[in-house]
């Protein structure tokens, strides 16, 4: 299982064990600045705490917890099963095991509909040679590298071949993914992550497989024995990120968080956004990575994850299981002041303000404005023309059209020189305070205007 919730201060808990790195990559790995502290982490005895006898959760003394502390690791992959919405806290222990194990079932299902089609699924190992060509037609000599397996026929079923050209670059990341954790020297383990990967394709393949995904997935891998439960701990992460990651020939879908960067720098720091247009950043392409695989490159593997559920806790809408379910039974705050503190700090603000959709589940713009903000001095005394601006290529993203999966590498610019030192060295719990206050900058500013 993995870890996750820092203190920055001295003491408590080191918690590396829970998730080891290999000895050979000591060296490059990211420091880890999280602690789990008594007082302030969630931990075991809290969160068993937190349930009544017949299972119902006090959500809202949960993510008081998670936004003090983090949560700690031997309990990380329970709790945010209900951060993400897989479960409803007014449920009982009964009415959620029954839902997992439907939930398991379906997933065994769907597994055996694509292993019948790709029999190395499910094998505990994976693919990484293209097994098929674009028009169909098998591709023999890809045995070797594809565990001896290859497809025998022509593929004439457009979504089938659609897949099926998706799986060789699942298998090449997968081989990349967290390889300096212990935990993915273990093939079969690197093989659960490209059939979950595998697996969520086949039935989205409207999205299709982007790289990045893979960075979503490891730790639901990581934290969860069973794979079922780990595909829906992603299926239900990726209701909240999924749009990120559609793309078209001429378009992404991260533009859309792209576009309210702009907007919250332009009207929080007017200045600095008219610098970084002066410095053709203004379309904050820098920020792409940051938001598709939520500050897995910037931070190190713990700290990314007490990152992920801080904001998780932040956003936390009590409607959310009922929404994914399709349920009717929703939770008016509006009409029931005493549910507000059902919701997390951030989703709570759009409440309280009555506000449309339009910038929830953002809280991830606000963390790189907080970023920029920490860098502003710097940006705007130092960073003077392109030639302080590094260009790089960041990853290949696979999208679809007209039923033909393509790549491209997006070259992007990763604004300035000053932002070079950001990797490993961000504090997540200091990034989600300033990132609250910059919301609640913006909202007066918005309001007014």
């Amino acid at each position: 299982m993995f870890c996750c919730g820092f203190m920055w201060k001295s003491g408590g808990e080191d918690l590396q064990g829970f998730y080891p790195v290999r000895p050979e990559c000591q060296a490059d790995v990211p420091r880890t600045r999280f602690k789990s502290r008594a007082g302030k982490t969630l931990s075991a005895r809290r969160w068993h705490a937190a349930f009544t006898e017949d299972g119902h959760l006090d959500m809202e003394k949960v993510l008081r917890r998670i936004q003090r502390g983090g949560i700690h690791p031997s309990i990380k992959g329970a709790v945010w099963e209900f951060l993400l919405g897989c479960y409803d806290p007014d449920s009982t222990f009964q009415e959620r095991n029954k839902l997992r194990n439907r939930r398991r079932e379906q997933y065994g299902a769907w597994k055996e509909e694509c292993k019948k089609m790709v029999p190395v699924i499910g094998s505990g190992k994976f693919v990484t040679m293209a097994v098929v060509l674009e028009n169909g037609k098998p591709i023999e000599e890809s045995s070797v590298e594809n565990q001896g397996w290859v497809v025998k026929n022509t593929v004439t079923d457009e979504r089938v071949l659609q897949w099926m050209l998706s799986l060789h670059q699942i298998g090449l990341d997968v081989a990349r993914t967290d390889r300096y954790l212990s935990f993915y020297e273990n093939t079969s383990n690197q093989s659960k992550l490209w059939d979950v990967l595998a697996i969520y394709t086949w039935l989205n393949l409207d999205i299709g497989y982007v790289q990045g995904m893979n960075d979503i997935c490891s730790p639901m891998i990581i934290l969860f024995d069973n794979e079922a439960d780990a595909f829906w701990c992603f299926e239900r992460a990726m209701r909240r990120l999924r749009e990120n990651f559609r793309a078209t020939a001429t378009s992404m879908g991260v533009q859309t968080q792209l576009g309210v960067l702009s907007q919250v720098i332009k009207t929080v720091d007017p200045r600095l956004h008219q610098h970084l247009e002066d410095l053709d950043g203004g379309e904050y392409l820098f920020a792409i990575r940051m938001l598709m695989v939520l500050f897995r490159r910037e931070f190190s593997f713990l700290d990314a994850l007490y990152l992920w559920e801080m904001m998780w806790a932040m956003e936390y809408n009590p409607n959310m299981f009922a929404t994914y379910e399709e349920l009717e039974n929703r939770n008016n705050a509006a009409e029931d002041p005493k549910l507000l503190k059902r919701y997390g700090k951030f989703e709570r603000k759009y409440v309280n303000s009555g506000r449309n959709e339009q910038h929830r589940n953002t809280l991830a713009v606000f963390v790189v404005a907080s970023v920029l903000q920490t860098k502003n001095k710097r940006l705007l005394k130092e960073a003077k023309g392109l030639d302080d601006v590094v260009q790089v290529s960041l990853f290949s993203l696979s999208f679809s059209q007209s039923g033909k999966t393509k790549r491209r590498k997006l070259q992007i610019y990763v604004v300035l020189q000053i932002l070079g030192d950001i990797a490993g060295n961000l504090d997540a719990k200091k990034a989600c305070k300033e990132a609250l206050k910059i919301h609640e900058k913006f909202l007066k500013k918005a309001n007014r205007q």
